[in-house]
């Protein structure tokens, strides 16, 4: 068994000095391992946060920075330096700096953990024996492999984040198709079709720029409630060259079964 201590060799001194905390899910509004992924400040806010009755570090401390990625998997991501105690509650309570030398570790180590305490702060020397190194992968964490066409469920985040990625590049720009989105907030539909140039992708790249895609309904639609509340999936493929008539065709079909031409059900016009 490897433990994460064998490849971060912190001193006598350092562990006694270090505190790990283990991030993870506590609202909508904080999904670690996706502000992970979006490269989003955010995380470190979480990391870095003080709640209303105690502190989370002192200045001078070692903060570990783990994200939960299932049950007893959690992801390195960050090792800081306490420089400053902020003296805040209900904030994000420091200042922080780095530490270089284990940069090369963040999200590429997978440690395994069962964490069987409420408290998501933990003191180093309490918990580093148990911190066994899981794995230790090429590159920096990334579970965006397509799923397959009929597994695709993006939120607007996550189509803007995938969309340009190989893969998902490769996979929907090669494919005709009807898709739907759903306004999670009234569950409203809106079916669209590709057949034109780059198929799926060329429009789902117009979505991630403007929202609305050039449809009327949708461009009466805040940007911000577009990104916040809608989802993306496909119903059908076809190959490049099936005719475009038989996609729109089966375009109105489904806009026929899911009633989404009806202003009580959706946003097709």
């Amino acid at each position: 068994m490897i433990l994460l201590n064998d490849i971060l060799n912190l001193t006598e001194d350092e562990i006694n000095k270090t505190k790990i905390r283990f991030n993870q899910s506590d609202s909508i509004d904080f999904n670690p391992i996706e502000l992970f992924k979006e490269k989003d400040n955010r995380l470190y806010d979480g990391h870095f946060w003080n709640y209303s009755k105690s502190k989370s570090y002192q200045e001078g401390q070692i903060a570990i920075g783990l994200i939960r990625l299932d049950s007893d998997k959690w992801l390195l991501f960050d090792i800081s330096k306490i420089t400053k105690d902020l003296n805040l509650f209900n904030a994000v309570g420091y200042e922080y700096q780095k530490i270089d030398k284990y940069e090369k570790y963040f999200g590429r180590v997978i440690i395994k953990y069962k964490n069987k305490s409420q408290n998501m702060v933990r003191k180093a020397i309490s918990v580093l024996n148990e911190c066994e190194v899981y794995e230790i992968i090429d590159d920096t964490f990334d579970d965006d492999n397509f799923p397959g066409y009929e597994n695709v469920d993006l939120s607007w985040f996550d189509l803007k984040r995938v969309v340009e990625k190989k893969d998902w590049k490769t996979a929907l720009e090669n494919q005709k198709g009807v898709y739907l989105i759903t306004d999670v907030s009234t569950g409203k539909r809106y079916v669209g079709s590709a057949y034109g140039q780059e198929m799926i992708l060329g429009r789902w790249r117009n979505y991630v720029l403007s929202g609305h895609g050039g449809n009327k309904d949708l461009k009466a639609l805040d940007f911000s409630h577009i990104q916040n509340n809608f989802r993306y999936s496909i119903l059908e493929i076809f190959k490049s060259t099936v005719d475009d008539n038989v996609i729109i065709n089966r375009e109105h079909f489904w806009m026929r079964i899911l009633l989404s031409k009806d202003k009580r059900f959706g946003y097709n016009n």
